[in-house]
């Protein structure tokens, strides 16, 4: 019974990922159907834009090549028109003088004759018929408009659809992972006749995914495709990225005037990093914590630090603070700290390996520790670098500004301004902790020891409040301090 009960189970799972199976295709289906109706309704408008265009590209030149023949006409008849009228005038005055002379034929005293035959002489050399060039001055040939778009209607009848860009190749080896920014470098198969095949490359488009598996496919709960668009080199550098992910895929596609291609074959790059946030269950009752901040919140109690009493008498100041058991047992769980250690703790160990994070203080902080401890062996009351088991980095512009390495109850006052970005760099294996002055890139100080547990990212704060940045590569400046700045509280 149970056996078979057990094998119900099986088939009962089987059906249940079928079942889960098939509603993913057919929701893939209907995504595709949807996606298929719109975009051709979108090429067809495409389409109907690219003729409208042809068709006013061509009344445009058609309406151009008229106005220039028009224009000529008008100029040719101008000047015959002209020419016209004159020679009708000369016409006219040679008609008179003609009837004149034929009268001064019949003249029968000498001396009118010869004054009228004078008068003839002299009309004769100044008449316009002599003065007219009886040469038309514009032909009739219009043979130099003459056109001829047999070329331009074969080219017509070929066009035909835009082929798509072939899917690029990623060049995985000139690719690039570097202070969280990813350059990725790829091209195109058969480049070099690209133009001719498909139309020129007017730009690129990059989608990329986080994800924890060595494989393009996505698993439930996984990041979508994050889009880089128009691109219209061959590269690009994506920044500023947190490496909360051990891999990112990525895939490109290229796109000509109108048409997209396929993705290219995705590739998976590594982008292993140190991602923690804070542990909440550790933190002392006056911080509060939410997301990447820790913000230091006294909730109305006054006197947890010496330094905000004043010249608050004595009684009154020991009834505005509650004793640390009081404090804990009332507003705290067991494992918070407590008393003075405003201090809270990363979730995430380092047990090997290289890790770095950043710290940011806000605005308005007065004091703050940064650095790691051992979770195991640290007191709920132990302040950061109090006791053997932590290390940290004491900053204050309490009263006056000061900076510090802390470890083991012993203290290096550091000669250097008060940073505004902190970089923790811990190399668990070879024992080193250095903190660094990321904006100056200068190593604030080093630790050199051998770590024997497991370590915590540890933070202290105390009026104001710390941000972090976590999901960092180990950045390419710290080649430059590596096997150097050893500290002489080294152990």
């Amino acid at each position: 019974m149970d056996s078979q009960k057990e094998a119900l189970r099986r088939i009962i799972s089987t059906l249940a990922n079928k079942n889960k199976e098939l509603q993913d295709f057919l929701e893939t289906v209907d995504h595709t159907l949807t996606g298929l109706q719109e975009e051709s309704c979108k090429v067809m408008s495409d389409l109907e834009m690219e003729l409208d265009q042809l068709s006013s590209a061509l009344n445009d030149k058609g309406e151009e090549l008229r106005n220039i023949i028009t224009e000529e006409r008008c100029r040719k008849e101008a000047e015959l028109q002209k020419q016209r009228l004159d020679g009708h005038v000369a016409l006219r005055s040679c008609d008179e003088l003609l009837d004149f002379a034929h009268q001064t034929l019949i003249i029968d005293k000498e001396e009118e004759f010869l004054k009228a035959a004078k008068q003839i002489k002299e009309r004769v050399t100044m008449a316009p018929a002599f003065r007219l060039t009886t040469r038309p001055a514009a032909s009739e040939n219009m043979g130099q408009f003459t056109v001829d778009f047999g070329a331009e209607r074969a080219g017509l009848q070929r066009l035909h659809f835009l082929p798509v860009p072939r899917p690029p190749e990623i060049d995985l080896s000139s690719c690039v992972v570097s202070d969280n920014n990813i350059t990725v470098v790829w091209r195109l198969v058969g480049e070099g006749d690209s133009d001719s095949v498909c139309g020129p490359i007017k730009c690129y488009e990059l989608e990329y995914r986080k994800t924890d598996h060595d494989s393009s496919l996505r698993a439930a709960g996984e990041a979508c495709w994050e889009k880089i668009c128009d691109i219209t080199e061959s590269q690009v550098t994506i920044s500023s990225l947190k490496f909360d992910s051990r891999f990112i895929i990525i895939r490109v596609r290229a796109k000509n005037k109108m048409a997209a291609g396929e993705f290219s074959d995705p590739v998976t790059m590594e982008t292993r990093a140190y991602n923690f946030g804070f542990d909440a269950s550790t933190s002392h009752v006056e911080l509060k914590v939410q997301g990447d901040t820790v913000t230091w919140d006294p909730q109305g109690v006054k006197g947890h630090d010496p330094r905000l009493r004043g010249k608050e008498s004595k009684s009154s100041s020991r009834s505005a603070t509650p004793s640390p058991n009081k404090m804990t047992g009332s507003r705290a769980g067991r494992d918070r700290f407590a008393g003075e250690s405003y201090t809270v703790l990363g979730d995430q160990e380092m047990i090997m390996g290289c890790h770095y994070w950043e710290l940011r203080p806000l605005p308005d902080w007065k004091s703050l520790s940064v650095g790691v401890a051992y979770q195991a062996s640290l007191g709920r009351f132990d302040q950061l670098g109090k006791s053997a088991s932590s290390w940290c980095l004491h900053a204050s512009q309490w009263l006056q500004s000061s900076l510090a390495a802390k470890h083991n109850n012993r203290a290096k006052a550091l000669d250097w301004p008060l940073p505004q970005r902190i970089g923790i760099y811990c190399d668990y294996d070879n024992g080193d902790l250095s903190f660094i002055d990321v904006d100056r890139l200068h190593v604030l100080h080093s630790f050199k020891t051998k770590f024997s547990q497991p370590l915590v990212p540890a933070f202290t704060v105390w009026c104001g409040g710390i941000t972090i940045t976590t999901g960092l590569q180990l950045p390419s400046f710290m080649g430059n301090f590596l096997s150097t700045n050893q500290s002489d509280l080294s152990q």
